[in-house]
């Protein structure tokens, strides 16, 4: 069974219908890049996915085993997130709230997760340190260690490298590439096709006048893929 499916899925943002009757389906391992122009829904689709987002027809399905409440996330930031007076291991730690239920005090078992991804996306050695304090490539990898204690099976990204050097950019696509390869399920909203074409299992291509959902070697056979000859982005 699928880990995600949508049938039919309409969405409205301000009172204007962005997506009608999408249908697609992700599977535990793969790998969704989200693209398309902007104003088409990504990030509309992706507050749905969250359950943030009530759609006003269609349905969201979630399988093998997955709840609301286990989807890792990481949006995009503010200026406000940026500067958010807490440390990084707090920061971190702050992925667990979903599971605690009313437990008003970490667990050890939590406290343990939270190293663990700390070590795993190399941040820490830099865990006392404030938030507001890192670069914007530490700030990323420590939302995306925040977002790796909420969950086991999926991770939504939306525009994970914005803004970032095109060195801090490579690196943090290939922290998200071993995530996925570890067994993590990720779905991605991007403008960065480069870096679609080359992690993507699936691609989901969103225009006003066309969907496309498929492999990413359908995707590049496609219709869909015309407009973006000779672009680096969407």
């Amino acid at each position: 069974m699928a880990l995600i499916k949508t049938e039919n899925l309409t969405l409205s943002y301000e009172n204007m219908t962005v997506i009608k009757d999408l249908s697609f389906e992700v599977n535990s391992g793969e790998y969704l890049c989200i693209v398309g122009e902007n104003g088409s829904g990504k990030t509309t689709l992706m507050k749905a996915l969250l359950s943030l987002k009530k759609p006003i027809g269609g349905s969201i399905t979630f399988g093998d085993g997955l709840i609301q409440k286990e989807i890792g996330y990481l949006p995009q930031q503010t200026g406000a997130q940026r500067d958010f007076p807490a440390s990084v291991s707090e920061v971190v730690l702050s992925g667990c709230l979903n599971s605690r239920g009313i437990k008003p005090f970490y667990s050890i078992r939590e406290r343990k997760k939270a190293a663990e991804n700390m070590k795993r996306l190399g941040i820490y050695e830099i865990k006392q340190r404030s938030y507001r304090e890192l670069s914007g490539g530490q700030q990323q990898r420590v939302l995306l260690a925040r977002a790796l204690c909420a969950t086991k099976k999926l991770l939504l990204l939306d525009e994970p490298v914005s803004g970032l050097d095109p060195m801090v950019t490579a690196e943090l696509y290939e922290m998200i590439s071993d995530i996925n390869k570890s067994g993590v399920t990720i779905i991605m909203v991007t403008h960065d096709m480069n870096a679609a074409l080359k992690y993507a299992t699936h691609i989901l291509c969103m225009r006003e006048d066309n969907i496309f959902f498929g492999t990413l070697s359908e995707f590049r056979k496609s219709e869909a893929s015309d407009f973006l000859k000779g672009e680096g982005s969407c």
